[in-house]
């Protein structure tokens, strides 16, 4: 059976870091504290084998128990806000810690997703102010999202929840909405898929005593 050390060291490699000091290095942690706990040398504490599962994109509770699944699989990071009505000035997105905060959401969730703030109404009655879309990071062309509701990138870098349509220019789109009027003829950096929506009150923010929480019950769900 592996230890905890072991699984660790596993994680790490998982996402490619070749050393115990990389990794250390990567996420500012005391490269010697690290490699300790990698060795098998020091016992992992709860808070911290629960920051090494957010850098390593597992769950604590494996890390500690070897138990469960060790991909997080409903947790995930809201990388910013997405107007479902005006533009959002992402310079001044305010989400926790490096402009990020992680959420636990009801279901499981692919590999690849990730999640944006709807911020405005011209969305309503599909999505409101405070929920999370669920996207798939994935870059598409506008041409395979046509017709459907799509975190559209701008030219200008802007994000938006709209519906694509065919501009009057090939080249270009037209973004609705339903109830502000359409963006015509716009020109589409980006334009990624939405996976799902979690209206607001059914996401809640992980914030240090919530993943603490959060990581107790998956203990006692595996002891």
């Amino acid at each position: 059976m592996e230890t905890m050390g072991e699984r660790l060291r596993r994680a790490r490699k998982n996402i490619g870091l070749q050393s115990a000091r990389s990794a250390a290095i990567r996420f500012g942690w005391p490269p010697s504290t690290y490699a300790a706990h990698e060795n098998g040398q020091n016992e992992i504490p709860v808070d911290v084998a629960e920051k090494y599962a957010r850098a390593f994109k597992v769950t604590a509770g494996w890390l500690l128990s070897g138990d469960g699944e060790p991909e997080a699989r409903n947790i995930v990071r809201v990388e910013g806000l997405v107007g479902a009505g005006g533009a959002i000035e992402t310079s001044v997105e305010d989400l926790g810690h490096d402009g990020l905060e992680e959420i636990e959401v009801p279901f499981p969730l692919p590999p690849d997703a990730a999640a944006f703030r709807v911020a405005g109404n011209s969305m309503f009655p599909r999505y409101d102010d405070g929920d999370v879309v669920i996207v798939i990071k994935r870059n598409r062309h506008p041409k395979d999202l046509l017709h459907f509701e799509t975190l559209v990138i701008t030219e200008d870098g802007n994000r938006y929840l709209k519906r694509i349509v065919p501009g009057a220019q090939k080249g270009l789109y037209d973004l609705e909405s339903f109830n502000a009027p359409p963006m015509r003829n716009v020109k589409i950096q980006g334009a990624i898929e939405v996976h799902s929506v979690v209206r607001q009150g059914q996401w809640r923010t992980l914030d240090s005593a919530g993943q603490q929480r959060l990581l107790q019950r998956k203990l006692r769900a595996t002891s």
